[in-house]
């Protein structure tokens, strides 16, 4: 959940912590003609009224912040919105794309100053927050996406230019390609023999065992600003929203012949906290860019792999701003027309892979299957081993441990969902402290933590070689911005007969019973994920891991031959300890200095 969390106030409920921290910044104040009488006692009727401008907060701001662990879920919606959404396609024509015999170009309107090509990319958690909404399959509601965002009744059907997204894809092919990667990473790790940093490049170095998955955001902001001992453990690979931005900037910028600044990447997502990570500074071109631009010249401003986030909810507010609902969108595939195949011929059939979806299962979990794929991954490499499940103090703890056929452990993993088991977690993580007293030896943080007797077999932390950690309990399913029980009911018509399961028909705040069954509902959604496809027939022949490692390496392989660049940079991102200014010594510098970069933030720049 986008829990607003700090460092004094740790639960799994939306619930507001301490005050934004971040100090505010005012020009200097000139000194007053007439000094007055320090001494003197003033009323209010002589205090003169000041209209001072008002307060701006950036995203940028909120990371540098430490005084919150998320965010501050109101600032963000206000500066990724569907507000903001609706502003751009009014303010920019679409880039007409032309076909030609061996991919697309842009067409002549790409020529303009003003002209963008509109892309978004989709996750699965918000199909099937939809799916539960309106009584549809997770399929229907891809439908119901794409013919709002692409069809003709959709988007294009309104605004300044009638402007729409022309790709439309989903996060779910950058996510079997990040899988495929953290198996590798861990075996990588594993493989080194050293719980440090093992034999990689000096710029994505290999992360300490255990390694910790880096996908959810919340988690990850948690950790820089309030444990950066844990920041060696997180993988280097970016999350499904991050690579997927990396990879339609990258080849669309390429293949089309416009600079990636004019390409408009929309991600809709199930987490608030998805915006946060959309506006961290590691996740832009520079990051990628070749020569000058890579070392981030003055002259060149940061172009965002992901230019917007919205969620589930954003999602209905957007169609709501235009006069219509999803539900009256057609729930079937759009035309030819209107979903041309990707520019780049040799990598269309990599963005369009689908996994098969007996893959998607309970064992996966609502994450992605990060923990999932690792498993099965090393259990393919070991033949004959076999894997005993461990459940924790609750069931956001579970211990996986692979067991060989001699009945050694091959390897040890684990899941911890929600802050509350985060906590425990980081604790077994704990670096051990020098003792006060003289000559003892340094105190483990294993030791001072607190033992239950339902805790996972009391295995510490570095026992582990990969841990999944999701903020939400439940996982991704149960995103802060997925729709909630008590929206459900007003977002579908009253005239249309759906059965609304366990949702209250009062506008009361609903019971934690109503809201286990909702989030069952919307999982229940989440992994029917294509069970009536046109080719269930060919189900039973399912891709094995070894296949489906060699089909995303190639692909993999063809999208950084394809751009010149090193595969490193594309799929790796860094990570830095947060802290705050406040309460320290400022250090004076130059007052046009400050008023520089007084205006650079209140223009929203980097």
């Amino acid at each position: 959940m986008s829990a607003i969390l700090s460092a004094d106030d740790l639960n799994d409920f939306i619930s507001p912590g301490v005050a934004c921290i971040k100090p505010v910044e005012n020009l200097p104040q000139k000194s007053p003609k007439d000094a007055e009488n320090p001494y003197e006692v003033t009323t209010e009727d002589k205090v003169e009224p000041e209209n001072l401008p008002p307060a701006q907060i950036s995203l940028t701001d909120c990371l540098a912040c430490s005084g919150c662990v998320t965010s501050a879920e109101a600032v963000l919606i206000s500066l990724q919105s569907h507000t903001e959404v609706l502003n751009t396609l009014d303010a920019h024509p679409e880039i007409p794309v032309a076909h030609k015999h061996h991919g697309k170009t842009a067409g002549n309107a790409g020529n303009t100053e003003e002209g963008m090509i509109f892309v978004a990319s989709v996750s699965p958690q918000v199909r099937a927050s939809l799916a539960a909404t309106y009584g549809i399959s997770e399929k229907e509601a891809g439908y119901m996406i794409d013919q709002f965002l692409t069809g003709p009744q959709g988007l294009r059907s309104g605004g300044k230019y009638g402007s729409g997204f022309t790709w439309v894809v989903d996060t779910n092919v950058m996510r079997e390609a990040v899988l495929v990667l953290t198996a590798d990473e861990v075996s990588e790790s594993l493989g080194s023999g050293s719980a440090g940093n093992g034999p990689s490049g000096a710029e994505y170095p290999l992360p300490k065992r255990p390694i910790l998955s880096s996908a959810c955001p919340g988690w990850i902001c948690y950790a820089e600003k309030t444990h950066p001992f844990v920041l060696p453990h997180l993988s280097r690979l970016k999350s499904p929203q991050a690579l997927s931005g990396t990879f339609l900037k990258t080849i669309l910028s390429k293949s089309l012949g416009i600079p990636a600044s004019r390409i408009w990447h929309l991600a809709l997502m199930p987490c608030f906290d998805k915006k946060l990570e959309a506006s961290r500074e590691e996740l832009t071109d520079v990051s990628w860019q070749q020569g000058d631009l890579q070392k981030g010249s003055e002259s060149h401003q940061p172009v965002r792999d992901v230019d917007c986030v919205i969620t589930t909810r954003e999602l209905l507010s957007l169609a709501a701003a235009r006069g219509f609902s999803l539900q009256s969108l057609p729930l079937q595939p759009l035309p030819s027309a209107f979903t041309p195949s990707f520019p780049e011929k040799t990598l269309d059939s990599f963005i369009s892979f689908k996994p098969p979806p007996t893959q998607q299962s309970l064992e996966t979990g609502t994450s992605g299957g990060y923990l999932h794929q690792v498993l099965m991954a090393f259990q393919a490499r070991n033949p004959g081993s076999q894997l005993v499940t461990n459940r924790g103090r609750n069931a956001d703890v579970v211990e996986y441990v692979l067991i060989s056929p001699e009945g050694q452990p091959i390897m040890k993993a684990a899941r911890y969902y929600g802050f509350r088991n985060i906590q425990n977690l980081v604790r077994k993580l704990k670096p051990a402290r020098a003792s006060r007293m003289p000559g003892a030896k340094p105190i483990a943080a294993s030791r001072r933590q607190p033992v239950s007797r339902n805790a996972v077999s009391g295995t510490s932390g570095s026992d582990y070689a990969y841990v999944e950690v999701m903020a939400c309990p439940g996982g991704c399913t149960n995103g802060g911005g997925q729709i909630r029980v008590e929206d459900a009911r007003e977002a579908v018509s009253p005239s249309v007969d759906i059965q609304m399961v366990d949702v209250p028909e009062t506008s009361t705040k609903p019971s934690p019973h109503e809201q286990r069954a909702w989030l069952a509902r919307v999982d229940e959604a989440y992994f029917s994920m294509e069970s009536d496809s046109e080719n269930e027939a060919d189900h039973s022949q399912l891709q094995s891991i070894p296949d489906k490692e060699t089909q995303i390496h190639q692909g993999l392989a063809r999208w950084s031959e394809f751009m010149g660049i090193s595969l490193d940079k594309l799929v790796y991102t860094t990570y830095r300890k947060v802290e705050s200014d406040v309460g320290k010594e400022q250090v004076s510098t130059n007052e046009t200095a400050n008023v520089v970069e007084l205006a650079g933030k209140i223009g929203g720049g980097w």
